[in-house]
């Protein structure tokens, strides 16, 4: 049998839900499956398994509970479920496309769960995607980038709580092609 990248591990649909559901906190496979209720439980333990092995989750406790060991779950490093620079830069055009494809098949696919819901309201539940053009020197440019990753990285630490709703937010960042000084 062939071992799957941690990329591929980390980009599989059902493990990114996962992987996103620990972030900040930790989880019993029950409780994610509550959360993820249209997984089913065998398919969460093979998942969780996988993500185990690859060390991308960790198991932070063993609680009995009726005879069987209860395992909680843990995102212990985030930069467990990212894909390196390094990585990044080695891959080809090909493999690129891959993972900008599967990037967008899981948001396609998060989008595609609200849709089903009963009573959605895009208006009120905040849906939006949009695309506009940003004409920023590099300087700039790296001003915004920064700004956005200090906003990203407030609201990330939040935890779930009462009256708070987990929402997916993707940022997709493409340069135009590269032209001469005007």
């Amino acid at each position: 049998m062939v071992k799957e990248s941690t990329v591929d591990v980390i980009l599989h649909p059902v493990r990114m839900r996962i992987i996103q559901s620990l972030i900040n906190q930790q989880m019993t496979a029950q409780q994610l499956k509550e959360l993820l209720p249209d997984i089913p439980q065998a398919s969460m333990y093979r998942h969780l398994k996988k993500l185990v092995e690859a060390g991308v989750i960790h198991i932070i406790e063993e609680i009995p509970n009726r005879g069987t060991i209860e395992k909680v779950y843990s995102l212990q490093d985030p930069a467990n479920a990212t894909i390196s620079v390094e990585k990044l830069s080695s891959f080809t055009k090909d493999e690129h496309m891959n993972l900008f494809f599967r990037f967008m098949a899981n948001i396609m696919g998060e989008y595609e769960r609200y849709l089903n819901e009963d009573n959605i309201d895009l208006v009120r539940d905040g849906v939006s995607f949009r695309q506009t053009s940003l004409f920023l020197d590099d300087t700039e440019f790296a001003q915004f980038i920064k700004e956005l990753s200090e906003i990203y990285t407030r609201v990330t630490q939040n935890k779930p709580e009462k009256g708070r709703r987990r929402r997916t937010v993707a940022t997709i960042i493409i340069p135009d092609r590269k032209h001469e000084e005007q």
